[in-house]
This record gives structure tokens, sequence and C-alpha cells, in this order.
């Protein structure tokens, strides 16, 4: 019983020392292994680019970071962003140390089709993009000066971020005030007596208003009855100026402009024309016996649009003396 016993540890003793060996010589293998993938290969990482490899680095963070800032807002060039067709993938390898990596290249395939988005700014008149700058600065710049000139236009200029593939041609500061700046209409008001007549109020006093531009008489009589006069006939203040001429003397616009309303209203003025000059003033021709243009036609001053009917009145709708 004694024998058995020893000889099995015998054996067991003989197991473990082979054991031992094979697990030394599998360490020393490996170490060997591992020393010459070392003195041969470089751990790296092999790039593909839409399944294609294109190359190979040995700092994948560093190339993937460049590329990063490469699509990323560029103010100096007002770049928004660029857009890359496609990202590339990394997977990590094992190169030959005689196997160059090649991040230039792979840096070069990856932006070479990317698309640039321009980021710019517009101003707005009234809604309507007129000129383009490079920075919010110049655009702000812009709406602070024309406020401080008192443009007439100040409530309506704006401000619009854009975004675009192209860059718009770009506009000074100075230009842009230039362009965009509007006079405000100055009312400057005399004071004049009206001759004493029979069929109108003497001694009253009236504002003239400088309008703008020039009007000349639609046609030539005598004025009957002048704005804002009184009389039996009427209980408030006259809203025209009565002219009074031949039945079917031609009339004539008093200056250029388009037609608005050319008819018959039912509202007191019989057959009438309105002419618009722009900037809000407007000419209206009552009481024709015959109408010679249409809504929408453009007229010179000078041309006859109608004919005197039994009363022609002239007014403006925009300031005094003229009816508002």
């Amino acid at each position: 019983m004694g024998v058995f016993n020893i000889n099995i540890l015998k054996k067991v003793a003989v197991t473990t020392r082979k054991s031992i060996k094979l697990l030394v010589l599998m360490f020393l293998s490996a170490i060997i292994l591992v020393g010459l993938v070392v003195l041969f290969y470089n751990p790296t990482y092999e790039v593909t680019l839409n399944g294609e490899v294109i190359g190979y680095t040995s700092d994948k963070s560093a190339l993937q970071e460049r590329i990063n800032e490469y699509t990323s807002e560029d103010e100096e060039n007002n770049i928004a962003f660029r857009q890359i067709n496609a990202t590339p993938t990394y997977k990590l390898c094992l190169l030959k140390k005689d196997v160059q990596t090649n991040d230039e290249e792979i840096y070069a395939k990856v932006t070479e089709d990317s698309t640039p988005y321009y980021k710019y700014y517009a101003i707005t008149d009234d809604k309507k993009e007129k000129f383009y700058v490079s920075t919010f600065e110049e655009a702000e710049e812009i709406v602070n000066e024309l406020e401080d000139k008192d443009s007439a236009n100040q409530d309506d200029i704006g401000i619009l971020e854009k975004y675009g593939k192209e860059l718009k041609e770009f506009t000074d500061v100075e230009k842009c005030v230039s362009e965009l700046y509007e006079k405000k209409v100055v009312v400057k008001k005399t004071t004049y007596s009206t001759p004493s007549a029979s069929n109108y109020t003497s001694g009253r006093s009236y504002a003239k208003v400088n309008l703008g531009i020039s009007l000349i008489n639609p046609v030539s009589g005598i004025i009957t009855s002048r704005f804002g006069s009184n009389d039996s006939v009427r209980s408030h203040s006259h809203s025209g100026i009565d002219i009074a001429a031949p039945y079917g003397t031609p009339i004539k616009a008093s200056a250029s402009g388009t037609v608005t309303y050319s008819g018959n209203a039912n509202d007191g003025y019989g057959l009438y024309v309105i002419i618009s000059h722009g900037n809000g003033v407007q000419t209206v021709y009552a009481h024709c016996s015959q109408l010679l243009v249409s809504a929408g036609q453009t007229v010179s001053q000078g041309e006859v649009i109608a004919k005197v009917g039994s009363l022609n009145r002239k007014f403006n709708r925009k300031s005094s003396p003229f009816r508002s």
C-alpha cells in the first residue's frame, strides 16, 4: 500500500515538472513573439473612406481632430462650416516598420470634395434684401448710423443672417448708409391772404405745403372756391379748389404719376380721377364730364386725363392745405 502511494506521488511530481516546463516554454515563446512583433511591426490604424483603404495613421485622435477643425467655422473666410462627403473609419492593425503612415494624403482625400457654407448678413429695407456685409458688427453699424441720421426709412431697416453655398458681394458700411438713407419730407408753411371776392371769404389765411413735387394748374379758369373756404352754401370747411372753366375743357395732370382710380364711386364727386405721384402725394380731379385714362395707367405732367364737367376740384390727400 505504501509502495503504491509513492508511485502515484512520483507520477504527479513528474507531470507537474512537465507542466511547469511547458508553461515556461510558452511564456518564453510569447516574449520572443512580442519581441519579434515590436522589432518588425508598429501598432497603427488602417483608415477607410467609402469602403476603400486610403492609408494608415499612428495617431487617430490627432488626425480626426484636424479633420473636425477643417469642417468647423472659419470666421476669417465667412465660412459657417464645411460639409465633407464621407467620414473616415479607423481599425487597429500591425504595420510593418518599413511601411510609412500617410496622414497628409488621408487628410487631403477626406477634405478634397468638401462643400463650404458661408455666413453673412443681409441689410433689408421693407423686408427686401438690399446689401450684404461680412459681419454682424458692420450690419449693426449701418442700422445705428441710419438712426443717427434720422433716416425716413429707419424703422424699415433690418438685419438678416444668411447661409449659402455662394458668398455674396459685400458692400462697405459707408456706401450702404449712403444708398439706404432717405431724407424726411419737411413741411414748410407760409401764409397768404385770399383776395376779396363775392363768392368766397376774404382775408382768410392758408397753409402752403411743400410737397416735394412741382404741380401745374390742371385747367385755366377762375378759382371760385379755395381750399378751406366756407360760405353760406357749405356748412363745413371746403376740401378742394373749385376752378370754373367751359364745359368740356381738357383737364391736364398736375404732375406725372400713376392713375389709381378712374370712375364714379357715387361719393359726391361724380366722375373723377386719382393720380398717385409717390411719397404719399395724390391729386384728385372731380366732377368731370368725361374720363380719358384708366386705373394703372402712367401719365405725364400736362397729359390730358379728363374733361371739365359741372364742377372741377383739385386737392391733395397728404397734408394741408390739401385734404388728408
